[in-house]
């Protein structure tokens, strides 16, 4: 029986994640990766804990050098879309294009393909990174383990939405990767909830959970389900609004 019939969590999972997720340098085998479909997707959370890590320690370096919040706040939005090669804010970018764009799934469907970024994205991209930055500086100002807790909790919430929803489209990232199980997406969420709890980033499950559920019900009605680009608006959405449940309620 292969890897794609039987379900269990395997630590080369993470580094598939990782690749999937990132930029880092890890070694992945691809025909195993591509064997392992959708059962990896549990690591995501560990892949965004492993991506808030390194976000927190340079927000930590800027408070060593007594940089203003704002600027720490920058530094982190900086440093993860340089490590993650900013795919979510493309998805985020391009979801927004082709959501408000377009008039049928069809032409939807069409303008989030294109590599061009519309007036939709460019007004999304500039609110969400000032957003972010601006909460991520008022966060360190208090303590800055949240920082961990709210990536890992903002890309757990994106297996869930890959098992509820069907592929929008044939091809693309999410079509290879595939659908996950209940169980994979449970563990997914089990692991970003864990992680939120213990770096105090509690409110942060809340304000995932809620943006995920607003974007995927949204591309549901506007497409007919998801697509890559779909999941990083999800990640995206799902950050700020965790962050900003974190900063309210704490």
């Amino acid at each position: 029986m292969s890897d794609r019939d039987t379900w269990r969590p395997q630590w080369a999972d993470v580094a598939v994640s990782l690749a999937l997720l990132s930029r880092l340098p890890v070694r992945v085998d691809v025909s195993w990766a591509e064997a392992r479909g959708a059962h990896q997707c549990w690591a995501y959370s560990v892949a965004g804990l492993i991506l808030g890590t390194i976000s927190a320690a340079a927000a930590w370096l800027g408070m060593a050098a007594q940089l203003p919040v704002l600027a720490i706040g920058f530094l982190i939005v900086a440093t993860t879309a340089f490590v993650t090669g900013a795919m979510h804010y493309d998805g985020l970018a391009d979801s927004l294009d082709g959501l408000w764009g377009g008039w049928t799934p069809a032409q939807r469907l069409e303008i989030m393909k294109d590599s061009h970024i519309g007036v939709y994205g460019v007004v999304g991209l500039v609110s969400f990174l000032g957003l972010q930055a601006a909460l991520y500086g008022q966060l360190t100002n208090q303590d800055i383990w949240p920082v961990i807790g709210i990536m890992a909790m903002s890309r757990a919430v994106m297996v869930p939405v890959m098992a509820w929803l069907p592929n929008a489209r044939a091809s693309g990232l999410s079509a290879q990767v595939g659908r996950p199980t209940r169980s994979t997406a449970t563990l997914a969420i089990l692991i970003g909830v864990i992680v939120a709890l213990i770096t105090g980033a509690w409110p942060a499950v809340f304000g995932a959970a809620l943006a995920a559920w607003a974007v995927g019900a949204i591309a549901k009605q506007k497409i007919g389900g998801q697509t890559g680009d779909i999941l990083g608006a999800t990640q995206q959405v799902a950050e700020a609004s965790a962050l900003i449940c974190v900063i309210a309620l704490t």
